[in-house]
């Protein structure tokens, strides 16, 4: 399962969001991956997502992978387009 943004947020994925992102990654079982900028870092590691630098304009990847991978990959997408960090890639 997997569902690509593209960064709208002016100051991109900063710290507070970052960690609200990732404590809610590690609230499911499933394997959480994102790719942005031709990276792949595991979604469960704020040192991971902090180290990317994503700033506005940035087309990322969140796949998931598990029993729960469909509910992760949407409640991660409520919050990316809720919290005004990203729009679903294409719209």
């Amino acid at each position: 399962m997997k569902q690509s943004f593209l960064i709208i947020s002016e100051y991109g994925i900063h710290a507070r969001p970052a960690t609200r992102l990732v404590n809610l990654a590690m609230s499911f079982e499933a394997d959480i991956d994102l790719a942005a900028m031709g990276k792949t870092i595991n979604l469960k590691s704020i040192m991971g997502l902090m180290s990317l630098g994503i700033y506005k304009g940035e087309l990322v990847t969140i796949t998931a992978d598990g029993s729960d991978a469909d509910k992760a990959i949407a409640a991660i997408t409520d919050f990316i387009i809720i919290e005004g960090i990203g729009r679903l890639d294409g719209e």
